[in-house]
């Protein structure tokens, strides 16, 4: 890491075998006397014996892996944000067994010392009464947070889940880079990097001894429930949203462990009690694993300009009715300048050094230090002492001296000597390297270990292995996700086999089951408009097969059908003349968007499927022209729906979520029947639109069988309005929706139906009594309108 120089290694083809693959052996597969490191023989032999034909078949089928599971990181280019897939390293780095042991070590030993530190700046202070700590760096840090001085956490705590980045020096210890205390991000992506990587290289995976990470996550899963258990709450994870870069994770994370993902909309602070909405109404919380910056966790007390906040959460906190996680504040212990004063610090507190050291900090606001600095400049990476990011990530505001230009540099020294506060110098990093696959080769590219600590009734526990970032070239800064880096799997190798853990309950512990009224009302307004755009979508598909299979028959748009069949579809802003028309593309995005936004409650397959959706409309559009070319395109997408529609359905357990779910679906598709209905049975409507109704009603097969007659309105609007047995038509989805309705939170209270319920009590024996004749356009108009009313009368009950 530091600037020192590495014997060269023995020579010789067999120092590691697939040496022949390498243009340089990677740093971290010897150690600073040229032996090869533990496991990195094996790996490289079974590497050799799979060939790179094989070896690329299998990094390409975790890669495969990833994509199904839809794993992506969020990525930004100025003002837009973009989805990109998850970027393994497919070769694993290795780690020793004893080298772990003192990896753990050392990080325990920090943490309890980074508790102690943050603890005295919330609380006495003496580490700045004794000089220890310089005030500036408590007093000028935009992460101190002056309302929650004094503020003890319920847990008795302030740190709970924290990371570390460390960097291998050249003499083979681990240095800590920097300490993840704010929302330490990337422990949801090193389990499907551990998914990925064995999917790939199972056979060597199990014969290497690999320790397990389900243990990690039980043990803090297990403790925060204990805690949450105290005071008979709920524990969730707390997230800025759908737009964060790491959303991903933290749905990920939720579905894992069983805990509700919740946003800032989703709570509400009452009588200084944080409470949950949910469809059942306000429930209390009790503990939050926090996932977005500290300072927009309130509008009211700490960011005013905050939207993702809760109003009144810091007076949540000092009523102790939360327990939050890491507690507010605490992304203070991230500031680069604080790394000058730590190793004082520990042998003060501590009465011993730090066991893991980190790079060698001094900070400008100290006048010995300012000098050293200033003497020193070519040789040491000049930064914001305030900055929270690593050295080498921030090319903008962190610079190595000798880079500068004369004038730069005279500009330097002036900005030190007149606001030294605001200033660091550290030695330069440089990072050891690993293996890489690039393009048939295992490339030698920059590395670093984020490592994650979590608080469990024994104590800290340690993940064993965690996700190394690794630089996209031989520069270092590239070694950030935004800038292209990869994330590998790292495995930690035992001297003997390990147990196999699961999160599964454990014989004799008790089963615990969740309300089904626990469902949050934001997700539950998110499934029922998932369910209607799904709907909507399959009747306008449907709605165009039948207009672009005449359309290719009789190459007459001016046809009278045909241009009624447009003009309807211009009511809900769908443009017959395109082949792939822009209205429809919008209602698939929207049902991703509201997909999205539930990906904690939505299976894996479900959303591979609704992205192959999205994915083959957008193909289309591209090329798809009006006629026979867009009814073939428009069937592939009719079997797609079906297709995930059937996947969600059939596989969604009978909880709150799939009744809102399925709401969402009867409430649309009884709409869509009744608009529909109306325009084709309408006086003015041409020949051939009862043909085209019930082809669009998917109904043609059971109209022949029921009728002796030809298709006429009355037959038509018998058969997909009033028919009780006919899943496509209104009555159907009314006796649905009844049912559904009564089986909700408060559908039915003391015998009492609720207004939804009435509401849909109402239409449905409306329907029941009403004969074909009477269903006129005007009337089918009113019911499509009435269904919308139901739908409000729902959305008012549950989702305010």
């Amino acid at each position: 890491m530091r600037n020192q120089k590495r014997g060269k290694p023995p020579a010789g083809p067999s120092i590691v075998a697939g040496y022949r693959l390498l243009p340089g052996v990677p740093d971290e597969m010897i150690d600073a006397q040229g032996a090869v490191r533990p496991g990195w023989t094996k790996l490289m032999a079974a590497f050799d014996t799979l060939g790179p034909s094989e070896l690329a078949a299998r990094f390409e089928r975790a890669d495969q892996y990833l994509r199904d599971a839809g794993v992506f990181y969020r990525t930004y280019d100025g003002a837009e944000s973009k989805e990109r897939d998850w970027p393994l390293a497919h070769v694993p780095l290795l780690i020793s067994e004893a080298d772990w042991a003192r990896i753990s070590a050392g990080l325990i030993q920090r943490a309890e010392l980074l508790e102690t530190v943050v603890s005295d700046i919330y609380g006495d202070n003496t580490l700045v009464q004794q000089g220890l700590l310089p005030p500036e760096l408590v007093a000028r840090n935009s992460e101190f947070l002056r309302p929650l001085v004094g503020i003890r956490p319920t847990s008795g705590h302030f740190l709970h889940f924290c990371a570390f980045e460390l960097g291998r020096g050249p003499d083979g210890a681990w240095w800590v880079l920097g300490d993840r205390t704010q929302a330490p991000s990337g422990a949801g992506f090193a389990l499907e990097n551990r998914v990925a990587t064995t999917r790939a290289l199972s056979d060597i995976y199990s014969d290497m001894n690999v320790q397990r990470l389900a243990g990690f996550f039980r043990s803090f899963r297990d403790t925060l429930f204990e805690d949450a258990k105290r005071d008979g709450g709920r524990v969730g994870i707390l997230s800025p949203g759908q737009l964060n870069e790491t959303y991903f994770e933290h749905a990920y994370i939720a579905r894992y462990l069983g805990l509700m993902l919740l946003e800032g909309e989703d709570l509400v602070v009452e009588d200084g009690k944080v409470m949950v909405r949910t469809v059942s109404g306000l429930k209390p919380i009790s503990a939050l694993w926090r996932r977005m910056d500290a300072s927009f966790v309130d509008p009211l007390e700490l960011r005013y300009d905050s939207r993702i906040g809760t109003p009144g959460m810091v007076d949540a906190l000092r009523h102790g009715s939360i327990s939050m996680i890491n507690a507010l504040g605490t992304g203070l212990l991230e500031t680069r300048a604080l790394a000058a004063f730590l190793p004082r610090i520990a042998r003060k507190l501590l009465d011993a050094d730090l066991l893991l050291p980190e790079i060698a900090t001094w900070w400008c606001g100290q006048p010995g230090e300012q000098r050293h600095v200033l003497d020193n400049l070519d040789s040491m990476m000049i930064g914001p002492a305030f900055a929270t990011n690593l050295p080498f990530e921030d090319q903008q505001s962190t610079r190595l001296g000798s880079d500068y230009s004369d004038d730069e540099k005279s500009a330097v020294r002036e900005r030190i000597l007149a606001d030294g506060v605001n200033f660091v110098g550290q030695e330069r990093v440089q990072l050891s390297t690993a293996p890489v696959y690039v393009n048939g080769q295992l490339q030698p590219r920059p590395i670093s270990l984020r490592v994650y600590a979590a608080r469990t009734r024994d104590g800290w526990t340690i993940m064993p292995g965690g996700f190394a970032r690794v630089g996209s070239g031989a520069d270092a800064s590239a070694i950030a996700m935004q800038r292209g880096g990869q994330a590998a799997d790292v495995w930690v190798m035992s001297s003997s086999p390990v147990e196999r853990i699961s999160l599964l309950p454990q014989d004799g512990q008790k089963l615990v089951r969740n309300s089904p009224g626990s469902l949050p009302s934001r997700a539950a307004d998110n499934l029922i408009w998932l369910g209607r755009y799904a709907e909507r979508c399959e009747a306008t598909v449907r709605i165009l097969r039948a207009y672009n299979a005449r359309l290719a028959e009789l190459s007459r748009p001016e046809m009278p059908l045909l241009k009624h069949c447009a003009a309807f579809l211009e009511t809900i802003d769908v443009d017959a003349a395109e082949g792939m028309p822009e209205g429809l593309l919008s209602a698939i995005d929207s049902a991703v968007r509201s997909a999205g936004q539930i990906r904690d409650r939505f299976s894996p397959d479900g959303w591979l499927a609704l992205n192959d959706l999205q994915k083959t409309a957008l193909r289309f559009a591209r090329r798809v022209q009006p006629g026979d070319d867009s009814t073939r395109a428009m069937t592939v997408l009719l079997r797609k729906l079906a297709g995930f529609s059937g996947l969600v359905h059939e596989n969604m357990y009978r909880f709150a979520g799939w009744r809102f779910l399925e709401l969402g679906r009867r409430l649309e598709r009884a709409v869509q029947i009744a608009r529909t209905t109306s325009w084709l049975t309408r006086p003015d409507a041409p020949d051939g639109s009862v043909e085209m109704l019930l082809e669009i009603g998917d109904s043609v097969m059971t109209h022949r069988r029921r009728y002796s007659v030809a298709a006429g309105s009355q037959s038509a609007i018998d058969l997909l309005v009033l028919d009780p047995l006919n899943p496509r038509s209104v009555l159907f989805q009314l006796t649905e929706l009844r049912a559904q309705i009564a089986k909700l939170p408060g559908g039915v209270e003391d015998g009492q139906l609720s207004e939804a319920g009435k509401a849909a009590l109402r239409l449905h024996t409306d329907l029941r009594i009403v004969e074909p004749s009477e269903m006129t356009p005007e009337r089918l108009d009113r019911l499509a309108a009435d269904i919308g009313i139901l739908s409000s009368l729902v959305a008012a009950a549950y989702f305010v």
